[in-house]
């Protein structure tokens, strides 16, 4: 386990959306030579922001069971498959049964790593428009809230700079982190469908 600032320092330095996320657990790769250790990259694990998305998965009841992966950041010279070993020891560490996370069709990403490390897909995220400043590129909801305070405050400030557009659509995974038995149950509770793995 990692200092969250650190980590929250090198996911928006380095991670493709370069903002924060929620972060209620984070956890380093580290590469060890004896004398020296190097941190080849960074996993978070956090409290969804959607509350209908943690309903969504198993009910009400299981709501809060479910926390979100939600960043994942190696440098590029980390050996092959260390994303899947970061994942995979990772999420032992984590005191959830339930864990979601997303791959962005719109960076063309499939969820390969989910599917190696054999998570459900369980198709694309629900389709919703979302709040954006013309000529910035990612400014979340939450950012844009945190700047202005409101939407309305920031359609005064912003008039035709702030414009409605259609959010791009994310393959959702989601892992059940518990035994074979517990499983079984969550397996039964799904409200969503078990899909085939998108490919190429």
């Amino acid at each position: 386990e990692i200092d969250h600032k650190i980590a929250m320092s090198l996911v928006v330095e380095n991670h493709y959306l370069h903002r924060k996320s929620p972060c209620s657990y984070a956890f380093g790769l580290f590469k060890n030579d004896g004398l020296f250790s190097e941190l080849l990259g960074v996993i978070t694990y956090g409290i969804p922001a959607s509350r209908p998305l943690q309903r969504g998965i198993c009910g009400d009841e299981e709501a809060d069971n479910v926390i979100e992966l939600t960043r994942l950041w190696l440098k590029d010279e980390a050996p092959k498959n260390c994303e899947s070993y970061l994942i995979s020891n990772s999420m032992k560490l984590v005191d959830k049964e339930i864990i979601v996370s997303f791959a962005e069709i719109a960076q063309g990403h499939l969820g390969i790593v989910y599917q190696a490390t054999n998570w459900l897909y369980t198709g694309l995220s629900q389709k919703r428009v979302d709040w954006a400043i013309v000529g910035r590129k990612n400014k979340h909801i939450r950012h844009i809230m945190d700047l202005y305070g409101s939407i309305e405050e920031a359609k005064s400030i912003l008039g035709k700079n702030l414009i409605r557009k259609e959010r791009p659509r994310k393959h959702r995974y989601i892992y059940f982190n518990t035994n074979k038995k517990r499983k079984k149950e969550l397996l039964n509770k799904l409200l969503y469908k078990v899909e085939k793995y998108p490919k190429k």
